[in-house]
């Protein structure tokens, strides 16, 4: 189902959002180099802006590579259904970590990924995701088989608190797809 009230809240600028918000986004803008519009739609709740972009801070300094971290971020918004973060992630993959494009695609059409590592990391996260947390033993043997440590089950729950703001922000007022992130629509 689409929310209707798709202009809730637009995506502000840095000539139009609160001044709490004007640093993160100046932040963000150096980062980017532009500023995404899901980004632009937190800076009405600086607050909400902080938070997530402290909580990534947080998903960063874990035992999970980059590329891990997106695959959770990825698998997570697939399961949550969000388009524009479904786009941003696999542009991030791609162009940016050079994961290659069959492993992407592979996550995003939920078949099984090449490297078995991989596989069950998404495996789990998409598992955390769908059945709200209560993940099967096999699941997390699986993933512990792989390579993976038990303290890495939590690392993964971050990702997936990142994504349940994210993705249901962007439930409740969509974005329209940044031009960066379009080729990955």
């Amino acid at each position: 189902m689409v929310n209707t009230q798709a202009n809730l809240f637009t995506p502000l600028s840095l000539e139009t959002a609160p001044e709490k918000s004007l640093p993160l986004l100046e932040k963000i803008q150096s980062s980017f180099k532009f500023i995404p519009n899901l980004f632009g739609t937190f800076a009405n709740s600086p607050i909400l802006l902080e938070s997530y972009l402290t909580l990534n801070g947080m998903f960063e300094k874990g035992s999970l590579t980059a590329p891990e971290r997106h695959l959770v971020l990825l698998a997570a918004s697939i399961e949550n259904d969000c388009n524009y973060c479904v786009a941003a992630h696999s542009t991030i993959l791609k162009g940016v970590l050079h994961v290659p494009a069959e492993v992407v695609s592979a996550v995003r059409s939920n078949r099984p990924l090449p490297e078995p590592k991989s596989n069950a990391l998404v495996a789990l996260t998409r598992e955390i995701v769908s059945k709200r947390g209560r993940v099967e033993a096999q699941t997390i043997d699986n993933f512990l088989a792989a390579g993976f440590h038990s303290d890495q089950i939590l690392e993964i729950l971050i990702g997936v608190a990142l994504k349940t703001i994210s993705n249901y922000s962007d439930h409740i007022t969509p974005n329209e797809l940044d031009q960066a992130f379009r080729s990955e629509a």
